[in-house]
């Protein structure tokens, strides 16, 4: 999706290509549902991980307790 908002037509024809049964009266509120996610993600896409280790390097169960309550 561009940075164009999606439109109640638009949000439609994707839901047909994807081959889901969308009635009329929903478009309106598909198409705002998608465009707030989209606006969402725009969001987490400009926070900086380069500092973060990929998934793969956590392993469950390794995390030392030492807190006192």
């Amino acid at each position: 999706m561009s940075a164009v908002e999606l439109t109640p037509p638009e949000a439609a024809r994707w839901a047909a290509r994807a081959g889901l049964v969308l009635p009329a009266g929903r478009h309106a509120a598909v198409a705002a549902v998608a465009n707030h996610i989209h606006r969402v993600v725009s969001v987490l896409r400009e926070l900086d991980f380069a500092d973060v280790p990929p998934g793969s390097a956590y392993r469950a169960g390794g995390e030392q307790h030492d807190a006192a309550v």
